[in-house]
């Protein structure tokens, strides 16, 4: 009887002694990598650094796809330096990024991101009831960013392209007494333009004007000739769209190309120093061309892919992940057919450089997701190649211990073997 009950006894320890030999062959001691840990999950992707890497930071591959246009099908072809947009950005050294913010493309929201939502070895000082925080780089009181919530409108109220590249350096150097050459990598934000343009008409309509903007450019700020305004009065509150869309001189027309294009080169905003449609092809053709050399670009109608390329763009990790809000107030606007074919025509520029910036942006997210699961299978086979050496270096020991005649313990701890090679 006792010989039974001790067979009992013993088969269920000798299953656990199984198991967890098994288990430390599968999950080596000091692993990071084992699928079977409690609390780990495989995420498909590689940390942005080691810094700022943690599990719950990271996309899940199906968050990322659920925003991905269906048979997305490219119209522009890009070389891979188009596409790789990995930049080295040095928060502490001199490095600094300007972000352009044009208006009614989610600017506001992405800029309180950028003061509060990404995780630093120094964060943004950021005081209740204060519309700016304080972005110093650790050990300097140097800023490393260049915007609205960080240096206020230094460079004038929603400055553009042409604006900033002028102006940002000359600032930098009267903000700050140590003078070094500084990399300035300039970021901005598109959205579809018609939701654009119908959201700024939203905006207008209750007050909005901007018209302490300073429009510099050629060292001065345009004539009202030049730049004649669309309403009499302090604003334009309770504009109707019709009246809107009749303001031939509105800077809402063609708003994103004109922000982000050299103006200089089609004589500012004197609209006689070229005909209409040479003064297009040039505006577009170097909206395009500044757009595809900024370090980064988001779209407003994909949240999560903008965050995740700017993640992988400047090796920096936000801590909570960007929200897709599609009830905006421009979306509530139910307009006719024929008046969505006029605000298209108005905005025939916008609408190129859209269809543009999208391909280019959805080829960036296919060629940085493609780089990342290779880079996973890579570190995968690289684990499993570790491993096979791991077992080969074990069983040559064991096969070296057994000519003394003493048998190698199974419950010997794998880990301590791993530790003796």
């Amino acid at each position: 009887m006792d010989d039974k009950s001790n067979k009992v006894i013993l088969l269920p320890v000798l299953a656990v002694l199984f198991v967890m030999i098994g288990y430390q062959y599968i999950c080596p001691a000091g692993s990071n990598s084992c699928p079977l840990r409690t609390g780990e999950k495989l995420t498909g992707l590689s940390p942005p650094s080691d810094e700022y890497s943690s599990a719950d930071d990271l996309y899940r591959d199906q968050e990322l796809e659920d925003d991905y246009p269906p048979k997305f099908q490219s119209k522009f072809n890009f070389t891979e330096r188009d596409l790789d947009r990995q930049v080295d950005f040095n928060i502490k050294g001199d490095d600094v990024i300007v972000f352009l913010h044009i208006q009614k493309t989610g600017g506001t929201t992405f800029g309180r991101h950028l003061v509060r939502n990404i995780r630093l070895e120094k964060p943004c000082d950021c005081k209740p009831g204060q519309k700016k925080c304080t972005c110093y780089r650790p050990g300097k009181e140097e800023s490393w960013l260049f915007s609205r919530f960080s240096t206020g409108w230094s460079c004038g109220l929603h400055a553009d392209w042409t604006e900033l590249t002028n102006c940002v350096p000359d600032i930098m150097e009267k903000k700050e007494a140590q003078k070094n050459r500084r990399n300035f990598y300039y970021i901005t934000l598109l959205r579809d333009p018609v939701s654009r343009y119908l959201s700024e008409w939203k905006h207008v309509q209750r007050g909005a004007t901007w018209k302490t903007s300073l429009h510099m450019c050629d060292g001065r700020s345009p004539t009202r000739d030049e730049l004649p305004t669309c309403y009499q009065g302090d604003d334009w509150s309770g504009v109707a769209l019709s009246e809107f869309m009749d303001c031939p001189s509105n800077l809402a027309n063609n708003r994103q190309v004109r922000m982000l294009a050299d103006l200089s080169l089609v004589g500012c905003y004197n609209l006689s120093s070229m005909n209409e449609s040479e003064r297009s092809r040039t505006l577009l053709s170097s909206a395009k061309a500044n757009l595809k050399n900024m370090a980064f670009y988001g779209l407003t109608e994909f949240q999560r892919k903008t965050q995740y390329l700017f993640e992988r763009t400047f090796r920096l990790c936000f801590i909570s992940a960007f929200t897709q809000i599609n009830s905006t107030r421009a979306a509530a606007v139910d307009v006719a057919e024929d008046v969505r074919r006029r605000i298209e025509a108005l905005n025939g520029l916008d609408v190129q450089l859209y269809e543009f910036a999208k391909d280019l942006f959805l080829q960036r997210y296919q060629f940085a997701r493609q780089r990342d699961r290779h880079e996973e299978r890579m570190r995968r086979r690289e684990e499993r190649r570790r491993l096979r050496e791991q077992r080969a270096f074990l069983a040559k020991h064991r096969q070296g211990a057994e000519p003394d005649g003493a048998e190698v313990t199974t419950t010997q701890d794998y880990a301590s073997q791993v530790a003796c090679w």
